[in-house]
Formats: structure tokens, sequence, C-alpha cells
């Protein structure tokens, strides 16, 4: 069987399984390609083109095998390969973190443009970083900065650390364990983007088996999934320079987060490759919008 008809019989045999694609693919062929040419060992880059090779016995039976799996389980392909993609940059991801799939990728591709100069950024705080992929490209992508890499999770950090070293990044990321901003250094940052959680808890139990394979503590924030932002967008002034911004991305809780706060001007990002639910926001920002954030969290602690 060649290369190609493999990736085919394999695209087919997760169609059929009624698998849910979200977490570094969307489709079944994809996946497809990514398992049966990570197990090939074959470059991920976009670069192959030997389609038309025989796939070895011993990797045939290994592709069936981590097929099976991924069937069976329904857990994402990343678990199962302990590997993931994101930035252009491989990451080692265990059921400790989430899997890297954040539109955020393209925006740190193109050096945070037009929203920062890459050039005068010295310090960026990534917040809830989990297996670090944010931190790490945008390390990887702004040279002359120092990343501070935060999460409240030890097991994510372990994650973290391993894929800083793979990357040769000890010296300019830095790991921190902090529920939000309570433990981070102080600023200040020319740059905070953060990926929390905000997911409503009760939506968990209805997410595909896939999403509940994940960590729920990277999921979910509170009954509407706001709580984790709301505090982002309370402190994070604090820790900014003063033409500092902040990038965050809060996915399906857009439109809540947008109307709890009709007064803040959230530009809300579009991207090329897809992707919504990222705003951004100055310190300036921030700050004129202190008061009325610090009214609504003491609302919702009272209404709890």
């Amino acid at each position: 069987m060649t290369i190609a008809e493999c990736i085919e019989r394999v695209a087919a045999q997760l169609e059929q399984a009624g698998l849910c694609f979200g977490h570094g693919t969307d489709n079944s062929g994809d996946e497809a390609a990514w398992l049966v040419l990570h197990v090939l060992g074959v470059a991920l880059d976009g670069s192959f083109q030997d389609w038309g090779r025989a796939v070895p016995e011993r990797e045939s039976a290994e592709i069936d095998a981590v097929l099976a799996a991924r069937c069976r389980t329904r857990r994402p392909l990343a678990y199962l390969l302990g590997s993931a993609w994101f930035a252009g940059l491989e990451f080692g991801v265990d059921e400790h973190v989430l899997v890297p799939r954040s539109p955020l990728a393209e925006l740190i591709l193109d050096q945070y443009r037009p929203w920062i100069d890459p050039g005068g950024v010295k310090r960026v705080l990534d917040m809830c970083t989990g297996s670090g992929c944010i931190a790490i490209a945008s390390a990887v992508n702004l040279p002359l900065a120092q990343v501070v890499a935060v999460d409240i999770s030890p097991q994510a950090l372990a994650n973290a650390r391993a894929n800083v070293e793979r990357h040769g990044l000890n010296k300019r990321v830095i790991l921190v364990e902090s529920d939000l901003f309570q433990h981070v250094p102080p600023g200040p940052y020319q740059l905070i983007v953060a990926n929390p959680p905000y997911v409503p808890a009760a939506s968990l139990s209805g997410l595909p088996e896939e999403y509940q394979a994940e960590p729920g503590l990277g999921l979910a924030s509170g009954e509407d999934g706001l709580d984790a932002v709301l505090t982002i967008l309370l402190d994070a002034p604090r820790f900014l320079g003063e033409d500092g911004v902040l990038i965050c991305e809060v996915g399906e809780s857009e439109q809540r987060l947008a109307a709890a706060l009709p007064d803040l001007p959230f530009l809300w990002l579009e991207f090329q490759y897809g992707g919504s639910g990222v705003f951004v926001l100055t310190k300036q920002q921030l700050e004129a919008a202190g008061e009325s954030l610090a009214g609504l969290i003491r609302e919702r602690k009272h209404v709890v």
C-alpha cells in the first residue's frame, strides 16, 4: 500500500467512526495525513511529496494501532502521538495540557503586528500557558523579548518546561506557577497575551469526548465562562507598560463578554485561516474600565 492509499484508508475509517476533529485538524483527511506521516517520521511542514512510496509493514502495523486507539478511545490524536504542531513548531503534549490550536498562531507568525512594534518588545507575559506553545512561539518570533509564562497547574508547567528545553529557550522563557496574576513578576510588559479557560462549567459534560479528554482546569471558568477573563481585564493594566496591549482569546464567550461590558471598546480580530473570539485592548482602555470591571466582579461574587 502506498502512503497516499494508506492516508485515504485511514481517513475513511476516521470518518466512519464519527469522531470530532478540532485538535490540530478540522477534518478526517488532514488528521489521517498527520497520523501516517508522523508514524513514518517524515516532515510535517508541507514539503513531503513521495506519496507513491510503499508503507513498510512495521509502520503499517503502528498506524493501525494508533488508528484503532483513536477510534476506540476518542482521545485527541495529539495525546496518542504525544506531539502537536503550533505556529510551525512541534510541541510535546500530554493530558495535563490543552492540545495547541489557537488562532493566535497566525498573529504570532506576524510578530503581533500591527498591535506592537516587534523590535521594541523586551518583555512578554503569557497567561495560562499550558504546554507553553504560545510563549515559546512568541519567543521564537520576537527574538529580542523575554517571555514570562504563567500557569496554575504544576503538571502543565512540567510539560511546558520540557518544551522550553526542547526549543533551547531556557534563558528567554521563564515559567511561573501562579493563579493568574497572583505571583507574576512585576512589569512593565509591552505585551500580555492570554488564552484563559472560557467555557461555562455546565457545558463541559455536553462537549464531544475529545474535548472531555482535556483537563477541565484549562477549559471551564465559572458559570458563564467569564471568571478568568474578567480578572485578567481588571489586573492587566498594573503589569502593562504605557504603550502596552492585552491580546486575549475567549472563543465562544465573545458575545457573553461583550454583553457584560458594553462600554469596553473590544477590538475583535479577524483571521485569514479561521478562528474568532480574540480581542485587543490597550492599557489606557483597560484603566478607564477599571471601576466598572471591579464593580461587575463584586456583583458576580455577591450573586454567587
